[in-house]
């Protein structure tokens, strides 16, 4: 995700010489200094000692680990952090900056199509709120939310992308299973559901009348909206938000 969010930024023409970072594994970080061409520091320390902003694009179990260096160097400065469940205090508590954003971006920001929500302490200028907006905005879409719905968004977008691959690969073995070959059916599915996404998006109109129009009485589409309904489709992919957003939740309360 630090990749997608650099790799953004240096596509809407912020200088690689204005960003530095800190990785604690040194071939990590030396394959992402060779991927976005920016520089790389021997401690976060050292990373966030002249940046105005600093992003903690870090895995939720490890952010203590990753911050602890940071509780002078990050004071007084713009903390985003993008770790799952780590809540807007505790991220406060650990670094001792006051102005301190929460983003829970997604993978389709490595192609600039992704989908971000952002909160935001109380100490957030609005200078502040424009300058993560701009941020994530060069890596896709991005709202304001009350942080208290941030593991709704966790289980929604930021894990919605794979029940979605997840979804492409059902459709394309079931083409498979149907006669049609892995390429043919892999191409049909992937662009099906790029398709149909896009259409909801451009069209304007709301998913349950588009389904209608593709609906004919007796028809193919309807026979297999009834095999969706009888599995409880939609039920199943509520379920599966709602398991991911309580995991959102206890990771915050580790």
């Amino acid at each position: 995700m630090a990749t997608a969010i650099v790799s953004g930024l240096l596509k809407k023409g912020i200088g690689a010489e204005t960003i530095s970072a800190f990785d604690i594994s040194e071939s990590a970080s030396a394959k992402f200094a060779e991927l976005t061409g920016i520089r790389t520091c021997t401690s976060a320390e050292k990373a966030a000692a002249g940046a105005d902003i600093v992003i903690l694009a870090v895995k939720p179990q490890n952010m203590e680990s990753a911050v602890h260096q940071l509780k002078d160097s990050a004071a007084g400065k713009l903390v985003i952090s993008i770790a799952a469940g780590i809540t807007l205090v505790k991220i406060m508590n650990l670094t001792g900056a006051q102005r301190v954003i929460r983003a829970m971006p997604n993978t389709p920001a490595l192609i600039g199509e992704g989908m971000t929500a952002l909160s935001c302490s109380e100490y957030v200028l609005q200078d502040d709120s424009e300058r993560a907006l701009k941020i994530f905005e060069s890596v896709g879409k991005v709202c304001l939310v009350n942080e208290k719905l941030m593991d709704a968004v966790t289980g929604l977008s930021g894990s919605g992308p794979a029940y979605v691959f997840d979804f492409i690969l059902a459709l394309s073995d079931a083409g498979v299973i149907n006669g049609l070959t892995r390429e043919t059916s892999f191409k049909l599915a992937t662009q099906t559901v790029y398709g149909a996404a896009k259409l909801v998006i451009e069209s304007g109109q709301h998913p349950s009348i588009l389904k209608e129009n593709v609906v004919s009485p007796g028809g193919t589409t309807a026979k297999g909206l009834a095999v969706l309904e009888r599995g409880a489709f939609r039920g199943i992919i509520s379920e599966a938000v709602t398991a991911a957003t309580e995991r959102s939740r206890e990771l915050g309360r580790d």
